[in-house]
């Protein structure tokens, strides 16, 4: 393999995850340090519906183990919008937060749009061309979610190639699957778990996403979450993966 694979899920603080995934009596103020030593990575989900300063991005820093990555949802205010070409204050304001204190902990944005959002060449490579390369001398990756069929096209994916952007591989049955390799980097959101299965998914299932996974680290690095679905059961679908990966 050439790239690293982290598994995670999305958010630390969910109230059922208490002595489920989290220890009777860990405190909640805690409860990242426990999750980023049984997890590889986290995606932020709180990042889409607001900002934060500068010290609570450090704080995740220093609460996580060397070699753990948070990848991020960027604010709906960047992607929600008829025209993506008036995103640029919106996306220089996300960006400039202060996400460059996770310093080595930064992994990738994901740029999520929402379900009723179609594919226009023009408008997506309008917004494309918005994504910085780097912030505070920290590179930056990039990755789109799309939820619309109709981004099911090789114009959108010649597009992603050409500004090294990757396209969320999506498990969903509401939404289309692409997996499409368009940057040097995967990012995958596996929605399926089922809560009257302990590990999320049955064990048959959990060893072809660990095939799949080593398949898409041979062009980089993988990115893999564990979300919605049944979430009480994500951080167990998560470690099942870690231990076959």
């Amino acid at each position: 393999m050439t790239g690293k694979i982290h598994i995670g899920i999305g958010g630390w603080t969910f109230e059922p995850w208490r002595g489920v995934f989290y220890p009777e009596g860990l405190t909640q103020k805690r409860e990242l340090e426990y999750a980023s030593r049984k997890l590889t990575s986290i995606e932020i989900n709180g990042t889409y519906y607001s900002s934060f300063k500068p010290a609570s991005w450090a704080k995740w820093r220093d609460e996580t183990p060397d070699g753990f990555v948070f990848a991020m949802k960027a604010s709906r205010f960047c992607t929600n919008r008829r025209v993506l070409a008036d995103a640029a204050e919106s996306v220089n304001r996300f960006v400039s937060q202060g996400l460059v204190e996770l310093r080595d902990r930064l992994g990738p944005i994901n740029w999520q749009f929402m379900a009723t959002k179609k594919f226009d060449p023009e408008d997506i490579e309008s917004f494309l061309k918005l994504l910085p390369r780097e912030a505070g001398k920290l590179p930056l990756r990039h990755a789109l979610e799309v939820r619309h069929p109709s981004f099911q096209d090789d114009r959108f994916y010649d597009l992603c190639r050409k500004y090294k952007v990757a396209i969320v591989y999506a498990h969903d049955k509401d939404f289309p699957e692409i997996d499409e390799h368009t940057a040097d980097f995967t990012y995958a959101r596996l929605m399926g778990t089922e809560e009257k299965i302990k590990t999320g998914y049955k064990p048959a299932d959990l060893d072809k996403w660990a095939k799949r996974a080593k398949a898409w680290a041979k062009n980089g690095d993988a990115f893999i979450y564990f979300i919605s679905g049944a979430k009480v059961r994500n951080p167990a679908a998560a470690m099942a993966l870690i231990e076959r990966v």
